[in-house]
């Protein structure tokens, strides 16, 4: 029996998942490295802890599937997003990673910001945030003059482990559209952008797609992977790329709410054209030639963890959901803006912090446990509506992953906020499922991703909205818009 493996490299871990040519998932395992914060707002990680991890994964699912040691057809990555690794002429890795979730760079940002006006969202199709690779460029060559005159390439985490197990060095869109340097329509490194920050281009690595082949492990490993024969591997793809692929978002009309610490929603987008002005990040698909659109919520699951800890510590989850049930949509008007670390979209706006608006004497825990829920639903509704207003969509089909899927009573809460029919998933993999969807293209088994996902991807619950609740929540949302003008000046 042939397998593909999918590696995904996240932020505190590193998974990996062997799957059959039907979708089967064979195992799963994973494997946790450090996170270095050498001070306030620096994040940053060795990546010689990737490739350890990496090789303590593959070491384990071939010790529990023996035979895959002979039949894996295709490897291929999902990856963090943005993150930076500086390699010097020898390859050797000049300094830590600096990670998508380092806030140094917030000069850097600015500069770019002002330098290049409307055409840094005419090439990128995104503003300039601390996440993204070119401020963290930009910061090494003002900071570390030492270190930049030794760069020879940059890399983006899930590359550098292709590198590591192939000797070659590439980039495909879906990640490269992160990092600030791309023309995401005409999918090239921008000339414009490059040379305005006298950022070397020979730095930049080859541009590939998700499912290009990228050579095969290298002879020196497959003995200490326990691997063996002539093993592909492919581009893969950046962590919500991948997320997308793994859920079946590789066609129009559908969308992806995830809600993990953060939270997305997601849609696929047939062109490169779509005039969003930066209000949504705008980045090239694994799936060829498409993209897709996407709006963050900073402090999605983790409002609710922050929550959980404060006033319900030694609950578990479903003991502090259990009365969400009895409390009519719209909490009573009691309203939560689940701006707790800031806010991305559609905001942009790192000062504000969350509330509760509209306390009363009436209000129980539980009338503030769902206000919390519809607060955080509410937060991802705001980039539902960007997409519906500025391209003419309209979901009626939602796939809901996360936490946020793991109850049926916040999978309502969405169906009526989205005003949509909330699909589940069969299994739930994440990034590592469409990581090992990319190397089962790679390897032939299916023509594309769109063929692929037909096979693989199933969907469990199907979740339907209450037309007494849409309407409701048709006008709570509308007073949540409220919340952020009226309240901004005082965070400010």
């Amino acid at each position: 029996m042939p397998y593909v493996l999918g590696l995904d490299l996240g932020t505190g871990s590193l998974k990996g998942l062997l799957m059959t040519k039907n979708g089967t998932i064979i195992t799963t395992k994973s494997a946790e490295y450090p996170l270095i914060t050498p001070q306030s707002g620096y994040s940053e990680q060795d990546p010689e802890e990737w490739l350890k991890a990496a090789e303590q994964v593959i070491q384990s699912i071939v010790k529990e599937i023996p035979d895959a040691a002979s039949k894996i057809d295709g490897i291929s990555f999902s990856g963090q997003m943005h993150s930076l690794v500086l390699l010097d002429n020898k390859n050797h890795v000049l300094r830590n990673a600096i990670l998508w979730n380092d806030v140094r760079t917030t000069e850097q940002c600015r500069e770019i910001t002002e330098t290049l006006k409307d055409d840094l969202i005419s090439i990128t199709k995104n503003r300039a945030l601390e996440g993204f690779t070119l401020p963290k460029l930009l910061w090494v060559k003002e900071k570390e003059p030492e270190i930049w005159q030794q760069v020879a390439h940059f890399l983006l985490p899930k590359d550098y482990l292709g590198y590591w197990l192939t000797g070659n060095q590439q980039m495909e869109y879906s990640d490269a559209a992160g990092t600030l340097l791309l023309d995401v329509e005409q999918k090239c490194w921008s000339k414009k952008i490059i040379d305005t920050f006298e950022i070397e281009e020979r730095i930049c690595p080859p541009l590939v797609y998700s499912t290009d082949s990228i050579g095969t492990v290298r002879e020196e490993l497959l003995e200490r992977l326990g691997l063996q024969g002539r093993i592909e591997v492919f581009a893969g793809g950046a962590d919500n790329a991948c997320a997308a692929v793994g859920a079946g978002i590789v066609k129009d009309g559908v969308a992806l709410a995830s809600i993990g610490t953060s939270g997305v929603f997601l849609s696929y987008e047939e062109t490169g054209d779509k005039q969003y002005e930066g209000d949504l990040h705008y980045f090239n698909h694994a799936v060829k030639d498409a993209y897709y659109s996407m709006g963050v919520t900073l402090a999605a699951g983790h409002s609710l963890t922050w929550y959980k800890n404060t006033f319900a510590k030694n609950e578990i989850y479903d003991e502090l959901l259990q009365g969400v049930a009895e409390i009519p949509a719209g909490s009573m008007e009691l309203y939560f803006t689940p701006y707790i670390v800031g806010e991305r979209t559609p905001h942009v706006d790192s000062k504000v912090r969350g509330s509760f608006i509209g306390i009363n004497t009436n209000h129980t825990r539980d009338h503030f446990t769902r206000a919390v829920l519809e607060g955080i639903t509410f937060s991802l509704k705001d980039s539902q509506v960007l997409m519906e207003e500025k391209s003419g969509k309209s979901f009626k089909r939602i796939i809901s992953v996360g936490g946020g899927a793991k109850n049926k009573d916040w999978l309502q809460i969405q169906a009526d906020i989205f005003d949509a029919t909330i699909v589940t998933m069969s299994t739930e993999q994440g990034p590592a499922m469409g990581a090992a969807m990319i190397a089962a293209v790679g390897a032939g088994w299916f023509a594309d991703l769109k063929e692929c996902a037909s096979v693989v991807v199933s969907y469990k619950d199907e979740i339907h909205s209450i037309p007494e609740n849409v309407e409701k929540y048709k006008n709570s949302y509308k007073k949540y818009r409220e919340i952020y003008p009226a309240t901004k000046d005082f965070f400010h």
